[in-house]
């Protein structure tokens, strides 16, 4: 058995999270080169690289998986918000099961879906970190009732604003998967009370984050950060240092390889020509992506099905084909014919294998 000694630097999984507005966003753009997936469409006002709100689960996770095969172009990805993120999810596992609601399920059922359809998305993130990409989940925070067994009563604490039922435990498996929770608020630094001595308000209000565990919140670092610090990254930016430098050796390793064909000048004067198309075509396929996308595409096709024909270029035609195949409809039944369950739940939910025999038939389709 191989024994490994020593710290081992990796890529970090960070949450976020804090009332709206407190800078949860503004914060996470300062990571290294991040690119986020605004799942609630928050950061318009940000100067970030970003990839369109998700309207679907099955989009949400190949947005993922586009960023893991991207390979060094980003060192962050960010998730804006994960409590957002959770609706999608909750969506794909009721119309999957055509339930109306989560709660439908009976003897939470539904709950168990939902954390194993959520504990997928998290080991797929954890995917992102092996290959040396930060990931970093911003979420909303809520004030609960909460009850240690060892204490006489309740007392009001911060929770991740996951799973809004007992039941559920989303917030907890995020929680688990995170390697740094960092709770932010404004810190009160005083309680004034009025002349009559009964109506009490806060004084204060710098933006401060907090990295510890407290009664009244979730926090965890493995850092050695202090328990509480100003709302600044630079209080934290050594952390991912360290993991950017590491990051950026094999691109330091390949340059001088890369520079000897323009220092061989007693090669004939075509060369350097010869080297540019190389540059352009490793930029093209990013540039290319958006523009392949399917055409005359019905506009009263539900969104979250129409965002993955536009992604793989896939005609309305090509999905009556399977769907017919499959004997689920006539092949001259329009898209906007079937139900709203079979889209969500089949074409939506089951997009691989369904894009799978779209190209299985683009294969034999005579040309």
């Amino acid at each position: 058995m191989e024994v490994i000694s020593g710290k081992i630097e990796k890529a970090k999984k960070v949450v976020l999270y804090g009332p709206e507005g407190i800078g949860k966003s503004s914060l996470a753009a300062q990571f290294p080169s991040p690119i986020f997936i605004d799942t609630e469409g928050s950061t318009t006002e940000l100067t970030v690289d970003r990839l369109k709100k998700p309207s679907s689960w099955t989009e949400l996770n190949q947005q993922v998986e586009w960023v893991k095969a991207q390979g060094g172009r980003f060192k962050t990805l960010v998730i804006d918000t994960v409590d957002w993120a959770e609706r999608l999810t909750i969506e794909f596992v009721t119309t999957r099961a055509n339930k109306a609601s989560i709660t439908n399920f009976g003897y939470g059922e539904g709950f168990i879906q939902l954390e194993e359809e959520f504990g997928k998305f998290l080991n797929k993130l954890q995917d992102l970190v092996e290959v040396g990409i930060n990931v970093v989940l911003t979420a909303h925070a809520k004030i609960t009732k909460f009850e240690q067994p060892d204490e006489m009563g309740a007392y009001d604490r911060y929770e991740l604003k996951l799973g809004n039922k007992t039941t559920a435990k989303t917030a907890s498996l995020t929680k688990e998967w995170a390697d740094m929770v960092l709770f932010m608020n404004y810190k009160t630094f005083s309680v004034a009370a009025d002349e009559k001595g009964k109506k009490h308000k806060g004084q204060g209000g710098v933006r401060t984050i907090y990295a510890t565990h407290h009664p009244a919140w979730d926090a965890k670092n493995r850092h050695g950060l202090p328990d509480e610090f100003p709302l600044d990254y630079s209080y934290i930016a050594h952390i991912f240092n360290k993991v950017s430098v590491q990051q950026t050796m094999p691109t330091q390793q390949q340059a001088p390889i890369q520079q000897t064909v323009p220092m061989q000048q007693t090669q004939p004067i075509t060369q350097p020509v010869v080297e540019q198309p190389p540059v352009e075509q490793v930029q093209q396929p990013t540039n290319q992506e958006p523009a392949s996308t399917a055409t005359n595409l019905n506009p009263l096709i539900p969104q979250s099905l129409r965002d993955l024909m536009v992604q793989h270029n896939v005609s309305e035609e090509e999905i009556q084909i399977v769907v017919s195949q499959k004997g689920y409809y006539p092949m001259d039944t329009p898209i906007t014919n079937y139900d709203p369950s079979f889209i969500n739940g089949v074409l939506v939910g089951a997009w691989q294998q369904v894009y799978g025999m779209i190209e299985e038939t683009r294969k034999n389709m005579p040309f």
